[in-house]
């Protein structure tokens, strides 16, 4: 499973534009179930890999009970910066690492906690397996991954109003990376390349994204993702025009109000064993 190097780069405005309109148009109520699944395995250590500008971390450091030692990862220091600069309610050691590469030795951790960040990865199988070397016998890997765009209702009418504006080399970055990934099939395949032998658990949620306006989930994808150096690397409309006119789509598809738009993802968990 492999991506090209600039789908993995949140840089410049990137990480703000991700946090303000991303996070609680998609991200929020996948980073609520994913801190439930987390607390309810009751661990003293915790490791998060692709962590973002923080929203899991966040919502693990308020579901763990008692102390806990949390510790959120990112390849991209940007990303990162923006978190520690957010917060949590508790202590959290915000460390820049690549999960290809975890810098943490063999089974540290009782969990360790992914969200959208395995489509990301160069090597899945590769990263799966540095998980489970810090994992401790008996520990848990949960990650969620997109189902396909067609199941993410803005994702896309996004993808198909930017097929329209440019349409000599349409961008492909929603389709191809976040949501190109959503055959579990492959996942279990490099988990077992990876050294798993339990058989891992997968369940399919389904949920609302909401927003205040259709110019909302326009700005969060076409400014908040990498698409955006997509966008900025085509000519003719520029990034205004091309966040316009993806706007204008949506409000025509869903209302001139408030949007409210079906989003689908995956979530998978394995034991250690």
């Amino acid at each position: 499973m492999d991506v090209t190097g600039c789908d993995a780069v949140f840089a410049g405005s990137i990480p703000e534009f991700y946090d303000e309109y991303l996070v609680p148009l998609i991200f929020e109520p996948y980073a609520e179930d994913l801190a439930r699944r987390v607390a309810n395995l009751a661990p003293a250590q915790v490791l998060e890999i692709a962590a973002g500008t923080g929203v899991v971390t966040r919502a693990v450091a308020r579901a763990l009970p008692g102390p806990v030692d949390l510790v959120a990862t990112d390849l991209n220091q940007a990303m990162l910066d923006h978190a520690e600069a957010v917060g949590a309610v508790r202590p959290v050691r915000w460390q820049q690492a690549d999960a290809l590469r975890l810098p943490f030795a063999d089974a540290s951790f009782d969990v360790v906690a992914c969200q959208f960040g395995v489509m990301f990865f160069p090597d899945t199988a590769r990263a799966f397996a540095e998980a489970r070397r810090a994992l401790r016998p008996g520990g848990t890997l949960l990650f969620n991954v997109w189902d396909r765009i067609e199941e993410n209702e803005f994702a896309d009418i996004v993808t198909h109003t930017l097929a329209d504006v440019y349409r000599e080399d349409p961008p492909r970055f929603l389709a191809r990376t976040p949501h190109g990934h959503a055959d579990l099939n492959v996942f279990v395949k490099d988990l077992a390349k990876a050294g798993f032998t339990a058989a891992p658990h997968c369940e399919t949620i389904t949920a609302r994204s909401r927003a205040a306006s259709a110019h909302v989930p326009a700005l969060a994808y076409c400014q908040g993702t990498p698409l955006r150096s997509e966008i900025e690397e085509r000519a003719g409309a520029d990034l205004a025009e091309a966040t316009a006119a993806c706007a204008a789509a949506i409000a025509q598809r869903c209302g001139p109000g408030p949007v409210d738009g079906r989003i689908q993802a995956h979530v998978i968990s394995i034991e250690n064993v």
